[in-house]
């Protein structure tokens, strides 16, 4: 697959579809729309890209698609976290798109998706057999565009993969948090341990691309990093490059259940991490500026 020429349609394109797209095109066989309501006018522009202009949750505005696509990234978010926005967004704005490309050639798509759909597991190890059991509506409903999409990828012979991202971190991602333990203003439970999964967003676009290209996927990727950390080790770690006091104890999050997560599939898949550890993930993203 790697050596044919990709036609790919990246749905939401925001940063992550944006760096996806940017090592894509590094191929100039290739070629990528970006899928949003208003193109990015500070995007430069790159040889094998356009904007598509358009609505997701507007089957209307994604009547003339581009024709010929090979692959679909699904990676949009809603505008609010409220049920509305995220069936809107992730369950009917992924019918929309899915169902008003041209079926004859997609090859692929790929939807990213969450760990919400896990909910709580304590200190146990997760990975992709452990059984779903979302806690809040944005589990639900994303657990909910997969099983679509799974059923749609064997009516109509599409290969079709959920990708479960963990926390996002990365330039421009962090400033609230690292502000906050700086001045102290943010705690961490010290028991029983939270656990918290991070992923650099270098490392979830690579993994995207990887997946895009792998022959014969699994249907289903947890994309993390591979060293886990309770809430309080990382604030603490955290707390100390920004140089902040030791983040006082505080109650775990709301709707956001204790999981520790395994990506030895992904791994196993071929797949390497730059920042296998959000540490010196973020140790590098502060030092950068």
């Amino acid at each position: 697959m790697t050596n044919e020429p990709i036609r790919l349609l990246i749905a939401g394109c925001g940063d992550l579809g944006l760096r996806v797209a940017q090592k894509l095109l590094q191929n100039s066989a290739h070629n990528v729309w970006g899928l949003r309501r208003s193109a990015d006018t500070s995007t430069k522009q790159v040889i094998g890209f356009n904007w598509y202009v358009a609505d997701l949750s507007k089957p209307e505005t994604l009547a003339k698609l581009p024709k010929g696509l090979t692959h679909i990234l699904f990676c949009a978010a809603p505008n609010a976290r409220t049920e509305t926005d995220y069936r809107k967004v992730y369950f009917k704005g992924l019918q929309n798109v899915v169902e008003h490309a041209q079926r004859s050639s997609i090859k692929r798509i790929l939807f990213v998706s969450s760990t919400a759909v896990y909910g709580e597991h304590g200190s146990e190890w997760v990975d992709e057999e452990t059984p779903v059991n979302p806690q809040n509506f944005n589990g639900r409903i994303l657990l909910e565009s997969e099983q679509w999409l799974k059923q749609f990828g064997r009516e109509h012979n599409i290969e079709t993969l959920s990708l479960r991202l963990s926390g996002i971190y990365g330039p421009g991602r962090a400033a609230g948090l690292l502000e906050k333990l700086k001045l102290g203003q943010i705690g961490a439970p010290l028991t029983p341990p939270h656990w918290a999964n991070r992923i650099h967003i270098e490392d979830a676009a690579n993994a995207i691309l990887h997946l895009i290209n792998i022959p014969e996927p699994m249907s289903t990727y947890l994309v993390t990093d591979s060293t886990p950390l309770t809430i309080r080790d990382l604030y603490v770690a955290l707390a100390q490059l920004v140089g902040g006091p030791v983040p006082p104890e505080a109650s775990a999050p709301n709707f956001v259940g204790s999981k520790r997560l395994s990506n030895a599939r992904l791994r196993a898949s071929g797949f390497e991490l730059k920042w296998p550890d959000s540490r010196a993930g973020y140790a590098a993203m502060i030092q950068s500026g």
